[in-house]
């Protein structure tokens, strides 16, 4: 992971085609979030606003499962709370685990659900090694989804880190279930929505095309998640500050972006004290976001009979 105190577990469920993972932050992490989109599934957001009293968290999870994965935070915060962590109230240690969802119900099953012993397996499992690809919160994030489920091709989860001329660390862990493409560094299409004979068909171009407003097979079901972490000490404004800039870097890598179907969020978390600046940590921002939902797409086998390039040879480009 790089960063000290800071680890990252997964739950995989294959066979249900979904899963969860938690970033772990057992001491408390100062953290902020910025939320974009027009279908987000959050837990505990409110708590991250530079406006709330709240000073620190003790983990983040995202997940499958839509709202129902929501459940596994239940388990997050049970297991911190077994390990003695958490906000210190009167009566009890309360761990703070803000949670964001993604829906990926009936890629292969739509009864299964990460839950709260999910939620708790992920975070008994953290470690500094971080997996990529169609494992956690990743299993059964799809990507290009514009023209239907025979076109999808598999998103997954991807981590990328960066180290600052200053020394800063900066991590950058998504999980990409996008409507729209992924894009290469050059802006061709890495992965994406497929026509029939298994060239990209270029969602934005597609869209700019259509004479009529789209019908979409389903509504509100695609999401871009991400945690940025850094060993420079932020205030929340400032962890706030980073997280609007480092959706710039989602704009980079998935084309369409934001649109009122996807629930894009940027959590940032500082769990560190070292002197660093926001305007240095948002260039950083923005390029280890873009790389971390690029590797997403690349470490990602198929599940469920949607093709990941881990496992194929992606598609011609569409002209």
């Amino acid at each position: 992971m790089g960063i000290e105190g800071i680890s990252v577990g997964h739950y995989t469920d294959l066979d249900g085609g979904t899963g969860c993972t938690v970033v772990l932050a057992p001491a408390g992490a100062t953290a902020s979030v910025d939320v974009r989109g027009g279908g987000p599934g959050t837990r505990e957001t409110d708590i991250l606003s530079p406006l709330s009293s709240i000073e620190s968290v003790h983990a983040v999870l995202l997940t499958g499962g839509s709202a129902f994965g929501l459940a596994a935070a239940t388990g997050v915060a049970r297991y911190l709370e077994e390990q003695g962590h958490g906000y210190d109230t009167l009566h009890a240690r309360v761990p703070l685990v803000p949670a964001a969802v993604i829906y990926d119900l009936g890629v292969v099953s739509a009864s299964v659900r990460p839950g709260e012993a999910d939620g708790y397996s992920a975070a008994a499992m953290a470690s500094d090694e971080v997996r990529e690809g169609s494992v956690g919160v990743g299993t059964g994030a799809t990507v290009g989804k514009i023209a239907g489920e025979k076109g999808w091709m598999k998103g997954g989860f991807g981590a990328y880190q960066m180290k600052l001329g200053d020394g800063t660390t900066v991590v950058s862990l998504a999980v990409v279930n996008a409507i729209g493409d992924v894009l290469n560094e050059d802006g061709s299409i890495l992965a994406g929505a497929r026509s029939e004979d298994q060239s990209f068909l270029n969602t934005r171009s597609y869209l700019l095309g259509l004479k009529e407003s789209p019908r979409f097979e389903r509504a509100m079901e695609h999401t871009t998640l991400c945690v940025l972490v850094t060993d420079a000490e932020l205030t929340k404004t400032e962890c706030r500050q980073v997280a609007l800039v480092a959706h710039d870097g989602m704009a980079r890598a998935v084309s369409p972006v934001h649109t009122p179907m996807d629930g894009d969020t940027v959590f940032v978390l500082s769990a560190g004290d070292r002197s660093s600046n926001v305007f240095q940590l948002g260039a950083a921002a923005v390029d280890s976001t873009a790389a971390s939902i690029r590797r997403a797409v690349r470490t990602a086998d198929s599940v469920g009979g949607v093709p990941g390039l881990a496992s194929i040879q992606s598609p011609t480009q569409s002209p």
